[in-house]
């Protein structure tokens, strides 16, 4: 008991002989952890402290109370992304209520896994199955790939409710592309790419990472400039900045106004009153925030055009002029955003800039019972997802190590690794593919390494974030990138097409959606999951069944698939490879009276029901009415091969009464003899009552 309560007392404290092993794998695993953890960061829309926070109290009571002892949690790409979509429509990229709603939200799927752990409900990983999860993964791949263009050419993406329009809005900003950008991003990608080949031994993420760092800092990649608005001479220029500027105050207003009105609602509704007037008010809020957002968006691309030149006036004052060119070594300033009352300008590429020091505090989430209904859902799919990650990683390392798997026991480590990170500034987190499999390569031995990791991350939080400041961001962008693109694997939905057609077409039709709906990548999975049911519905309502045949050697195969003539014209065989339910005795019913249709001379029919696993009062009862309108018909019903259970329960309901004990046999071929004895010597079938 105390083992399943404290799971990390199996390798707590940690051998001698699995020390060694342990401390060299979370060393590795670091220097892959903390660069990884700062990009995947971005790609949630944080700054990329929040990274490193959830790298690590997350990480350290996910090994302790997870299953597998190789699986290493943490910041991975797929949930950043579906964290920054579902969190997009209700605030703005960047701003304190962001932040806070992804610790909400890291909450709630740290909360949906805790019980569906608790109450042993890891069998729902089976609601996806392996095409929808396939299609949507190839998707999801994609999309994080494609969400980074921007990143690698230093142009701004609008934020709307589709990422194609997004993509192509980027795409028509490509001749106003930063070409050191590029060529951070490029480098990066290469350089990756030949560490992979030449030394894969060597932590490529953090090389390209200090290489990129210090790069950057001797060049001056980044160069920023915050100006008044009178320094702005181009008069359009200064219109529109001045234009943004108002329309992010009055969306920081909208938002203030929001949140106060809802603080009097949930007054009002703790006294069980209400004021429809505020819940109106509220309403207008929310679709003129919608309109704000969209407005901002848009204008934020438009001004991002307007490219200035910082010149000395006469006074020997600088202001900024229409640039008449770009070039390489002296390129454009562009506005990218307002700061203190004034306008930010950019003549360089992007950097991570000033990271705080030190541990993450103790913060309560947001606790807004309105927003958390909003993104219910989507923390339900996350909280799948991310498990089915997990899981499937722990079953590949486990088959390697022979080690068992608990399924449930690892939903509730990665729930309350994402329970205890919210409160302390952690976003949502789940297993990761390519740090757990570094981890193995280095020979880690128990879950310890993983605190060996984030003890790592420890270290550069309280004294290395200053040495980050000059990080490019397409660096970190690249490194996403080249990550994401190894999930792709077409193969995977061609294989499930050879396999099976409607399984193919399941993963297509997910890999669409998701593609069509990002960036609410959740809805891509759901259109998947509601396919494969309907196609599973579909499938037991109409099962197989066929009238059998006899082939050359004397066995029994389906008549029309193999081009048999019948058994014979006196009777008819038929299979039926389903349980008899209530959802399919109907068609068990149609199926039967089909048969006989097209043996007007058939005076017996025998249903071979090997494949009928068990059946329901629906069931019985169908059989029953189907044995005496067939009787009436002077028509014999017989069964054959039934199971032990099917077996006892249709002779508990009495039908041995009805079709007659005679008419039940153990096998096919007793079956089969009685039938030619019966109906097949001249004259026998003319003999039996009508």
């Amino acid at each position: 008991m105390l083992n399943r309560l404290l799971p990390f007392l199996r390798w707590f404290p940690p051998r001698a002989d699995a020390l060694r092993g342990d401390l060299v794998a979370g060393v590795t695993v670091a220097l892959v952890l903390i660069p990884q953890s700062m990009a995947y960061a971005t790609l949630a829309g944080l700054p990329v402290v929040y990274g490193l926070y959830a790298a690590f109290l997350p990480v350290m009571v996910a090994s302790m109370w997870g299953a597998s002892r190789f699986l290493h949690t943490g910041p991975v790409a797929l949930l950043s992304l579906m964290s920054a979509a579902a969190i997009e429509p209700l605030a703005s990229r960047g701003s304190d209520e962001f932040i806070q709603l992804s610790m909400t939200l890291a909450l709630m799927v740290g909360v949906m896994r805790l019980g569906l752990g608790l109450f042993r409900m890891g069998v729902l990983i089976n609601l996806a199955s392996h095409p929808v999860i396939n299609g949507f993964t190839n998707a999801a791949a994609l999309i994080i790939g494609l969400s980074l263009v921007n990143s690698f050419i230093n142009v701004p993406m609008p934020r709307s409710d589709m990422f194609l329009r997004d993509l192509w809005h980027v795409a028509l900003q490509l001749p106003l592309a930063h070409w050191p950008t590029i060529a951070f991003a490029l480098g990066t990608l290469l350089m990756l790419w030949l560490l992979k080949r030449l030394a894969p031994r060597a932590p490529g993420v953090l090389v390209v990472v200090v290489l990129g760092t210090v790069i950057s800092a001797a060049v001056g990649f980044e160069k920023t400039a915050l100006v008044a608005p009178a320094q702005i001479e181009d008069a359009a220029a200064r219109a529109a900045f001045e234009r943004y500027a108002e329309l992010e105050s009055a969306l920081k207003r909208n938002k203030q106004t929001q949140g106060e009105l809802r603080h009097r609602l949930a007054t009002l509704a703790r006294a069980e009153r209400h004021d429809y007037s505020l819940e109106a008010e509220a309403l207008r809020l929310t679709g003129e925030e919608q309109g704000l957002k969209k407005q901002l968006y848009g204008l934020r691309v438009s001004v991002y055009r307007h490219a200035l030149m910082p010149v000395e006036s006469a006074d020997g004052q600088v202001v900024y002029r229409t640039a008449s060119a770009d070039s390489w070594t002296d390129p454009a300033w562009r506005f990218t955003g307002i700061q203190e009352g004034r306008f930010k300008l950019s003549g360089g590429g992007q950097v991570v800039g000033d990271i705080p020091a030190g541990l993450p505090s103790l913060a309560l989430p947001a606790m807004d019972l309105g927003v958390m209904g909003g993104l219910l859902g989507t923390a339900f799919i996350m909280a799948l997802i991310g498990f089915m990650e997990a899981t499937s990683i722990s079953r590949a390392l486990a088959a390697q190590s022979r080690e068992k798997l608990d399924p449930n026991q690892e939903l509730i480590g990665q729930g309350l690794a994402n329970i205890v990170g919210s409160f302390f500034q952690s976003y949502t987190v789940s297993g990761s593919f390519s740090r757990s499999a570094v981890a193995a390569k280095a020979g880690a031995r128990t879950g310890f390494y993983a605190v060996v990791s984030a003890l790592g991350v420890v270290l550069v939080m309280l004294f290395l974030t200053e040495y980050f400041h000059h990080l490019p961001q397409p660096v970190l962008a690249a490194i996403v990138m080249s990550a994401v693109f190894g999930l792709i694997d077409f193969r995977s939905l061609r294989h499930a097409w050879n396999v099976r057609r409607s399984d193919g077409v399941v993963g297509g039709i997910t890999f669409a959606a998701t593609l069509a709906m990002a960036p609410q990548l959740a809805n891509g999975v759901l259109v998947g999951v509601v396919l494969t049911i309907l196609i599973f519905l579909h499938g037991v309502m109409q099962p197989r069944s066929e009238v059998l045949g006899r082939t050359r050697d004397g066995t029994l195969a389906g008549a029309a698939s193999h081009d048999l003539p019948p058994i014979s014209e006196h009777y008819v065989v038929l299979r039926f490879d389903a349980s008899l339910v209530f959802i399919n005795s109907a068609y068990f019913e149609e199926a039967v009276m089909k048969a006989i249709s097209q043996f007007p001379q058939a005076r017996a029919v025998l249903v071979i029901g090997n494949g009928i696993n068990r059946v329901d009062a629906s069931g019985e009862e169908r059989l029953r009415a189907l044995a005496a309108d067939l009787k009436t018909a002077g028509i014999t019903l017989m069964l054959s091969g039934l199971k032990k259970p099917v077996r006892e329960a249709l002779l508990r309901a009495g039908l041995d009464g009805v079709i007659g004990r005679d008419n039940l046999f153990p096998g096919k071929d007793t079956a089969l003899r009685t039938l030619a004895e019966r109906y097949d010597r001249p004259g026998a079938a003319a003999a039996q009552p009508a």
